[in-house]
């Protein structure tokens, strides 16, 4: 069972949740989850927050790679951090292999694409729909990381 740890509030900047995944398919949803939970899922009087759905789709991008593409033993660790306002979250995914990633740059443009090619794009998404990413060695391998701004409260339409 993957464990859990910190805990504060989830809407609290400086908020911080890590957990122990294993390196299996099934880490996608369970990091997913942990996601939703830890940017308020569902709870409608968080405003201000990083886009759940954006967080969510990203996530599942880097754990999937980090199952699929490196190599060492262990678990993986995803971490999720609140950051202060102006800020959204960082969120990090964590594994025992110290290669860099694939490309988490623009591809060149020149470069011809294959429409019918299943793998390639998740780094390409990270890129695109995140505020920042990379990556950074660690004691035990690397994190590869992406940031999300906070996307402002909706204002309720005035009712005649």
């Amino acid at each position: 069972m993957p464990e859990v740890t910190g805990g504060a509030s989830p809407a609290a900047p400086g908020a911080c949740r890590r957990i122990r995944l294993p390196r299996t398919t099934a880490a996608v949803p369970i990091a997913r989850a942990l996601v939703r939970d830890a940017l308020g899922a569902g709870d409608t009087a968080v405003a201000d927050r990083p886009d759940r759905d954006t967080a969510e789709l990203l996530t599942a991008e880097l754990v999937a790679n980090a199952v699929e593409h490196t190599s060492g033993d262990g678990p993986i660790e995803l971490v999720v951090e609140l950051l202060a306002a102006p800020d959204g979250c960082q969120i990090e995914v964590h594994d025992p292999d110290p290669a860099r990633p694939g490309r988490l740059v623009c591809p060149d443009p020149e470069a011809e694409v294959d429409p019918w090619q299943e793998h390639g794009r998740g780094l390409l998404l990270v890129r695109a729909l995140s505020a920042d990413c990379g990556h950074r060695p660690t004691a035990d391998g690397k994190a590869v990381w992406f940031t999300l701004p906070r996307v402002p409260a909706q204002r309720s339409p005035r009712r005649a």
